[in-house]
């Protein structure tokens, strides 16, 4: 059975603060000894991720 995959959409200061985030758990988890592959990739798909402009209607 495959995964299935999510779409989120982030307007650009969330996506600066996700990517933040995710760089300071990373170097929390680096100074712990710890492994960091998940956060690498997840950092990796974030800064690949194709830029998708939508206009959003407010009701």
């Amino acid at each position: 059975m495959r995964n299935p995959k999510y779409h989120i959409y982030l307007t650009p200061d969330e996506r600066h603060t996700v990517i933040n985030s995710l760089i300071d758990l990373r170097n929390d988890l680096i100074s712990q000894d710890k492994y960091t592959d998940i956060i690498d990739e997840l950092l990796i798909k974030l800064t690949k991720a194709k830029v998708k402009r939508i206009i959003v209607k407010e009701v």
